[in-house]
């Protein structure tokens, strides 16, 4: 039988759900994943649109993983911060076979020191803050380097996902997969990345994280020493 292929995603107040649901539904499905929800403490955590997800492990009970995958969210900005937080990143990502992000958790992978000299990906709002934290910005939905593995915004958790499980499986399985899930995105506008929506479009999103972006900047500085 088959050695089982540990994946652990990375929990924390205010994170965005769909940054961990959306990979959890493709991985979940990946011949041998044995999925672990690691927090700082077990139990629930509130997600950024209100509903809870519950960690069934914590940092000191967390088997070695082979894949490590740090959603984002708006949490960050305290995730990054923690000292136990980034000592269990650094620690997984020292065993890991993958060590992956989706959105602006490519940050708390850039706080833990695992971006410096890397290509990555993140949100488009944050994308300017990659080299901050050591990284070489590229703009698109999945970015590999090496074993690293970062996602851009939200949705891009699934295509992510799908990457790496042809990486893993097989262009076969990850099909499959694909199809499985009826992951066949069909938007009613073209208005998903900021080059192509419309300016009045643009000018809402980035009003409107004018303020998170501050409170970020600032968070990251902290988190830099």
């Amino acid at each position: 039988m088959a050695e089982p292929f540990h994946i652990g995603f990375l929990l924390f107040p205010n994170l965005t759900q769909l940054d961990f649901t959306g990979p959890l539904q493709v991985l979940a499905r990946l011949p041998g994943a044995k999925l672990h929800l690691v927090a700082k403490t077990k139990g629930p955590v509130e997600t950024d649109c209100g509903p809870f997800l519950l960690a069934d492990t914590d940092f000191n009970d967390c088997p070695k993983l082979d894949m490590l995958c740090v959603p984002g969210g708006f949490g960050i900005d305290q995730a990054m911060q923690d000292a136990d937080t980034i000592a269990f990143v650094k620690r997984q990502a020292e065993g890991a076979r993958y060590v992956t992000s989706v959105c602006t958790g490519a940050f708390i992978l850039g706080a833990a020191g695992l971006l410096k000299g890397k290509r990555a990906t993140t949100h488009w709002a944050w994308h300017s803050h990659l080299a901050r934290v050591g990284a070489e910005p590229v703009k698109a939905r999945v970015v590999r380097d090496g074993n690293l593995f970062t996602g851009g915004g939200v949705t891009a958790g699934i295509d992510f996902a799908l990457t790496i499980t042809a990486e893993i499986a097989g262009e076969s399985v990850a099909r499959a997969i694909q199809l499985g899930i009826e992951y066949d995105p069909a938007p009613p506008f073209d208005s998903g990345a900021p080059d192509r929506a419309q300016p009045e479009t643009l000018e809402i999103c980035e009003r409107r994280y004018a303020g998170r972006v501050a409170d970020f900047e600032a968070a990251l500085a902290a988190a830099l020493g």
